[in-house]
C-alpha cells in the first residue's frame, strides 16, 4: 500500500485511437493519445488502481497509479572529449569581450 502525500506518476488516454483526429500521420494513428502526470497521492492505493493526485499546480488529477517517487531518466549522451578542448577555445577566444 502507498501511503497519502506520496510522489507519484499516473496515466490516463486521453483520445482512443477511433477518437482521433483522421488527418494525423499514419504512425501517430496507431496509437491513442496518452497522458503521464506526476504529483502527491491524495489517498492510499496501489500500483495499477485507479486514483487521485494533486499536482505542483493544485489541479486534482485522476489516472491509474504507474510509478512511486518517478525520476528522469534521459541524459545527454555520452562525454565528447572533443567539445572540452572546444569549450576551451571559446573561453580564450572572447576574454576579452567581457
Amino acid at each position: 500500500m502507498i501511503d497519502p502525500m506520496t510522489y507519484v506518476e499516473i496515466y490516463r488516454i486521453i483520445l482512443p485511437l477511433e477518437e482521433r483526429s483522421s488527418n494525423l500521420p499514419k504512425d501517430t494513428k496507431l496509437v491513442p493519445f496518452e497522458m503521464r502526470l506526476r504529483g502527491k497521492l491524495l489517498y492510499a492505493a496501489n500500483l495499477g488502481d485507479m486514483v487521485e493526485i494533486e499536482t505542483a499546480t493544485k489541479r486534482i488529477e485522476r489516472g491509474i497509479l504507474v510509478n512511486i517517487n518517478p525520476f528522469f531518466s534521459h541524459s545527454y549522451g555520452r562525454f565528447v572529449p572533443i567539445l572540452s578542448q572546444v569549450r576551451d577555445i571559446i573561453i580564450k577566444e572572447t576574454e576579452d569581450l567581457s
